[in-house]
């Protein structure tokens, strides 16, 4: 709980408006609203643009623009750009057109249609599971906050890499929780360790692709940490899914360890193109959720347009060119920003941050850049600690070199006015 006489509009972040000593929600809501109306004035909002869509260039529409601009777009997670795929939505259009725009129920009480159980039915092929390994969710998100909440209770233990997905904190506000620094294994035995005898259920939980540093668990040495200690192992590749691995199949595919993660989720917004989650694990976990989840037992699934994702599945394995474009495009971005000299930490995936670390001048370099036609997130604390402030780039394989070099060519004139390198 923090004072309203402690926050000052200059320096506040979103995190300190959550609760508000003294403030009921109304009131929290219209304190907020000055500090937003605040940020507009002094043309500091940074969030919620408008554009026309997903690809590499999207039409955007912003305060620190004189009007809607055409812009090569760096936030999109759609990283094959499957959200464009003519044959993506030619399914799509046919399942709505077969079935209705919506699944009508939840899947429990007569909202289970054939795509669902086709779509569940290809995950579980798709990661090599058999029959009834897997679950789709609404969103990812909901993939990760309703499957820990129907697992883990008072008894139970999560250990958790400390920079995992929001939606994990959120599906272990009813259990016991034990974090470890950012990859570190000598943090994750000490955790594995003290936790032991002391629960019932230990259940390590990690990213596939950390969607800020676009680095890579450490899954092999993750793994056999796991399994000495009688614990179980949760990945949630929602970044790496049909982008890392050599078939698209995700970090557990790079470590050779896909059979051994107990608890895979994802999502089906990212380089599937569409929306939701899914979960796979074994048929037994599945089942419980699929009874269990109170999020998946009471909420509508997925509509037919989801026949798209029937056909993105297909085209990891179809058309696998678009991953090695989007890879030829990473790694010719990661060089030219490491001939700026900037600090693009351990990436090994799309997600490309260029560290500032001073939030005022990442946000600074942000309008810079769309105001040369380059629409780049700009990422401050609490989506990052506040020293750790960066601009997050998310390539994908439909940006052409020439645009890719627009944007090196932005930075680098940037560069000469405002520093990019990091520190305060």
């Amino acid at each position: 709980m923090i004072s309203r006489e402690s926050i000052s509009f200059s320096t506040a972040t979103f995190k300190e408006f959550e609760n508000i000593e003294g403030h009921d929600m109304m009131a929290t809501a219209k304190y907020f609203k000055e500090y937003i109306d605040y940020q507009k004035e002094n043309n500091l909002l940074n969030f919620r643009f408008k554009t026309n869509g997903c690809g590499p260039e999207t039409t955007v529409s912003s305060p620190f623009l004189s009007q809607p601009t055409t812009c090569i777009s760096l936030v999109s997670n759609d990283y094959l750009n499957f959200t464009r795929h003519p044959k993506v939505i030619e399914a799509a259009i046919a399942g709505i057109r077969q079935y209705g725009t919506g699944a009508g129920a939840s899947p429990l009480i007569g909202g289970l249609h054939e795509y669902h159980v086709e779509l569940e039915n290809k995950l579980s092929r798709f990661f090599n599971r058999p029959e009834g390994s897997s679950i789709i969710f609404t969103t990812g998100y909901t993939a990760n906050s309703a499957t820990l909440l129907s697992l883990l209770k008072a008894e139970d233990c999560a250990i958790v890499d400390m920079e995992v997905h929001a939606s994990v904190y959120e599906g272990l506000l009813g259990t016991h929780t034990k974090k470890f620094p950012h990859n570190s294994m000598v943090h994750l035995e000490r955790a594995l360790r003290e936790a032991k005898d002391q629960y019932r259920t230990k259940l390590v939980i990690v990213d596939g692709v950390y969607s800020q540093n676009g680095d890579l668990a450490k899954l092999d040495e993750i793994v056999n940490l796991v399994k000495s200690y009688g614990a179980y192992l949760m990945v949630d590749d929602a970044h790496g899914i049909g982008v890392v691995g050599e078939t698209g199949r995700g970090a557990a595919e790079v470590y050779n360890v896909l059979e051994k993660v107990d608890i895979l989720s994802g999502t089906l917004s990212k380089a599937l193109g569409h929306i939701g989650g899914f979960v796979v694990a074994s048929p037994e976990i599945v089942n419980f959720l699929r009874y269990q989840s109170r999020q998946h037992v009471f909420s509508s699934t997925a509509t037919p347009a989801s026949f798209g994702l029937l056909k993105a599945l297909d085209l990891i394995d179809e058309e696998p060119h678009w991953r090695k474009q989007l890879h030829d495009n990473v790694q010719y971005f990661k060089q030219g920003l490491l001939t700026l000299g900037v600090e693009i930490g351990n990436t090994e995936s799309p997600i490309i941050p260029i560290k500032i670390g001073d939030p005022v001048r990442t946000a600074e370099i942000s309008r810079m850049l769309l105001q040369r036609s380059i629409y780049a997130n700009c990422i401050i604390y609490p989506g990052v600690a506040r020293k750790d402030a960066r601009i997050r780039t998310s390539l994908m394989a439909t940006h052409t070199t020439a645009q890719l070099d627009a944007v090196l060519n932005a930075l680098e004139d940037i560069g000469k006015k405002v520093s990019l390198k990091k520190g305060r």
